[in-house]
């Protein structure tokens, strides 16, 4: 499979609601990083819809796309996390969560219906929020003199380079994330301040 520069994922949570027969199924689309992310927010729907009889959800996390998890959640196998997932796969989606709790209606609705009703609840919600293209980043540690300063924030600005995390002492230490297209020259540049040491994280 080959490397890629872009990734594509969902730019803010969106909520859909589909109803059949009775039973409404309510579609939280949302993006994560890390499985952590997902439990957390899970755990609020939970809270949130505490009479919900299932929370249905899958998610894919990462850029070679075998991190993934489905449920079903006590719905009928394959009825409900699968098709989830076929609609975060169908955008081509990644580093991307649905979430769809339901509240029984008093019928059952049967497989072909529930697999329905989990794929267009996940439908919706993909459609109301933006998709978003991100650029692959590598992260790095920076170590380096604070009279450096100006040099190092010079090749970050020009090289679209991201600082998530900094500590400014006389001694400075940063975390940065660099695009992955501009990494080569990124290196390259850094390599040449007197002094910086960086290690990849």
């Amino acid at each position: 499979m080959e490397e890629k520069d872009f990734f594509y994922t969902v730019d803010k949570e969106a909520a859909a609601e589909f109803k059949d027969r009775g039973s409404k199924f309510i579609a939280y689309a949302f993006a994560i990083t890390k499985v952590e992310d997902f439990k957390k927010r899970l755990d609020e729907l939970k809270k949130e819809h505490p009479k919900a009889v299932h929370h249905c959800f899958a998610y894919r996390i990462g850029l070679d796309g075998n991190t993934f998890r489905v449920s079903d959640d006590g719905e009928p196998s394959g009825s409900a996390g699968r098709p989830i997932l076929g609609q975060i796969d169908s955008k081509q989606l990644t580093n991307t969560a649905i979430i769809v709790v339901r509240y029984f209606g008093g019928t059952l609705l049967g497989v072909p219906g529930l697999i329905n009703a989990y794929k267009t609840s996940s439908a919706l919600a993909l459609q109301i929020t933006p998709i978003v293209q991100k650029q692959v980043e590598v992260h790095y540690q920076l170590e380096f003199d604070y009279t450096r300063m100006n040099e190092v924030m010079m090749i970050l600005k020009q090289c679209n380079c991201r600082i998530t995390e900094q500590q400014l002492q006389l001694f400075c230490v940063m975390k940065i994330a660099v695009p992955k297209q501009s990494l080569e020259l990124t290196v390259q540049r850094l390599n040449k301040i007197q002094g910086l040491v960086f290690k990849k994280q």
